[in-house]
């Protein structure tokens, strides 16, 4: 739009009746009035944003930070205890629950299994998805490369280190669209290569208006974590540059230094490294007097209070880093823990993988989705299959599969309702049902059925019955 336009546009949404009355005797006033219609930005980002090239130059903590933090302790047991939970996962590609109009779709699902049982072409699944959540949870900037044939089809997904990568934003503070640049690589402090959003996968799980980049748990936690290392700083010189000795002796009036040292060295080539002489009596001069000092606590409950702040950052249970509790409330924790923390992150991978399935390979009718945990629990997992074997939701061969064992044939393959009189083929309940709907609506046997009877007018007082009428003419 020309300039003129733009004055004009603008001049005419002053000139409404709630800008005039804007003006009037103690009213907040009209608002200072823009040079043009320029569009919304996204967020403040400072002039000349593009020009700085270092990843997070504009955040307080840069993404080397970020990841020596992720390697203190509680940290690193919080993400690598998450990782294991998603490995123990299986998972699989299928057809969209609810779909109608499905077609043959083995195929495509062979096809896109293929693509992500290796996504790089040489990294099994576990460990590929392992190296992805490192960086959502230590630095919130998982990066996934799609690498294509010359034909432009996708055949790789190769993980790129996210702490190398910049972001761009257009004049409004969005990312720009494929084919503009919308992310840099950086090595070594130089800019290496362009990238659109058609060539990587940037994925920040925790994303806050008026921030570009991810908000990780690490980075939630930084003030805990400052002081959790300084606690264990303390710890560690209790044991190396500790002064404190177990206690004194007080040696009897009037020995001499050289008496006291006499004697301190005989004291610690007798016991020094030899316990067999420290389980015997030992005998001492007249008057001395031995004071025991009481340690200072290793451990306490503020140590404890800082492994609580961790683990409910990354929503794990705290009980290996507390005292003990009740079995109860330790399985309600945990129970928690997989509802609040893990079901979130296999969302945010399920989001990841439909996107490559649906918009790179063209599967719209296909997705991705985890399977069950499965309890380690025998007798609990025993449970859960004669459940779904009893409603139909298993077959029997399911359930052998699921145990590692060999099917029993084709008739396992077949999906049975189990009642109080056997079982009954799924396909076949509908059908029963229908007929016993019918037969509860079927007259009795040998009872004919009710002819239909034909209704009399009834007699009214202008058409007398003829007993009336007899009556009437005696």
């Amino acid at each position: 739009m020309p300039e003129g336009g733009e004055k004009k546009a603008i001049d005419v949404r002053r000139s409404s009746d709630s800008w005039r009355q804007a003006e009037a005797i103690f009213s907040p006033g009209p608002p200072p009035i823009p040079a043009m219609d320029r569009p919304t930005r996204a967020l403040d980002f400072p002039q000349g944003y593009n020009r700085q090239w270092t990843p997070r130059s504009y955040e307080p903590f840069g993404f080397s930070s970020l990841r020596s933090f992720s390697n203190v302790e509680l940290v690193r047991l919080a993400i690598e205890t998450r990782k294991d939970q998603i490995e123990r996962l299986d998972w699989q590609v299928r057809t969209k629950i609810n779909r109608k109009g499905r077609t043959d779709s083995s195929e495509r699902i062979s096809q896109a299994t293929k693509l992500l049982r290796r996504p790089d072409g040489r990294t099994h699944f576990d460990s590929w998805i392992r190296q992805l959540i490192e960086d959502m949870l230590s630095i919130d900037a998982a990066c996934v490369e799609r690498r294509r044939n010359r034909g432009g089809k996708l055949i790789a997904l190769d993980i790129v280190d996210g702490a190398t990568i910049t972001l761009k934003i257009d004049e409004t503070g969005r990312t720009p669209l494929a084919p503009d640049p919308a992310y840099q690589q950086i090595i070594k402090g130089t800019v290496w290569n362009d990238l659109s959003t058609d060539d990587l996968i940037y994925m920040p799980r925790n994303l806050r208006p008026g921030h570009l980049y991810g908000f990780g748990p690490v980075e939630q936690t930084i003030v805990t974590l400052n002081t959790l290392i300084r606690r264990q700083a303390q710890q560690l010189a209790y044991f190396t540059d500790g002064t404190i000795p177990q206690g004194l002796i007080s040696v009897p009036d009037g020995w001499t230094p050289d008496q006291v040292r006499e004697w301190q060295d005989w004291m610690d080539s007798k016991l020094s490294g030899n316990l067999a002489e420290r389980a015997k009596l030992l005998s001492v001069p007249n008057g001395t007097v031995y004071q025991g000092f009481k340690e200072s606590p290793i451990k306490d409950e503020f140590d404890e209070w800082l492994a609580r702040i961790v683990c409910y950052a990354f929503s794990i249970p705290p009980t290996p880093f507390i005292k003990s509790m009740n079995r109860g409330t330790a399985q309600e924790d945990q129970d928690r823990a997989m509802e609040e923390g893990l079901s979130p992150l296999l969302k945010w991978a399920k989001r990841l993988f439909d996107g490559v399935i649906q918009d790179d390979l063209g599967f719209n009718d296909l997705e991705f989705a985890w399977v069950s945990i499965r309890d380690i629990d025998i007798e609990k997992q025993a449970r859960v299959h004669d459940i779904n074997l009893r409603n139909g939701t298993l077959s029997i061969n399911d359930v052998l599969d699921d145990l590692g064992r060999k099917g029993i044939g084709p008739d396992g393959d077949a999906h049975l309702i189990y009642t109080g009189v056997g079982a009954i083929p799924l396909d076949k309940v509908e059908e029963q049902a229908q007929s016993a709907i019918d037969a509860a609506n079927a007259p009795p046997a040998g009872r004919p059925t009710p002819a239909k009877t034909v209704s009399r007018p009834k007699a009214t007082s202008s058409s007398p019955s003829p007993q009336r009428a007899k009556a009437q003419t005696q």
